[in-house]
């Protein structure tokens, strides 16, 4: 399978958003250069705790704001929230090609989307040190992903390299 692949219609962003987490997450983009971006986001998040539009807004303020540690918990939140739409197990040691297999058939775009946030996750966890719980997360989504269209192996191969991983 093509994890590339961009034929699907409906995409993570297309999930109807309450008006008013709406306005929240728009705030949030208007405040953000100000420094008044996390408390509507935080409020959009109590809203909808599972909309993934909510949920990547909320990663990306915490990546870009160098608060890895949060940003890790909602992407993995992300992770489950996408992967349990698409019938996948909570934990991501038992995502195995037969789900992925059933779960292309109902989104493709989910799909990318849980292995992305799983990616997501390995690199966070590298950037925090902790290279063995990273590289086993990139090392699943590269499993999963053949043809590694996702990008996983370029991360993998830094760990591979000692010096370089430490620095990560």
């Amino acid at each position: 399978m093509d994890l590339l692949e961009f034929n699907e219609h409906s995409l993570y962003f297309d999930q109807p958003l309450s008006p008013q987490v709406e306005t929240l997450l728009n705030d949030a983009a208007d405040g953000y250069a100000g420094g008044a971006a996390e408390l509507p986001l935080l409020r959009a998040y109590v809203l909808a705790p599972d909309n993934l539009t909510v949920l990547v807004a909320l990663y990306r303020y915490f990546y870009y704001q160098h608060r890895l540690a949060e940003a890790l918990k909602v992407a993995e939140q992300a992770r489950i929230a996408a992967g349990s739409a698409l019938g996948f197990p909570a934990d991501w040691r038992q995502l195995d090609l037969p789900y992925l297999s059933s779960a292309v058939r109902k989104s493709m775009g989910l799909v990318r989307f849980c292995l992305l946030a799983l990616k997501a996750e390995g690199f966070l966890l590298l950037r925090q040190g902790e290279l063995e719980e990273g590289r086993a997360r990139l090392q699943k989504v590269r499993d999963l992903d053949d043809t590694d269209r996702l990008g996983a192996g370029a991360l993998l191969s830094v760990c591979d390299m000692a010096p370089l991983a430490e620095a990560v």
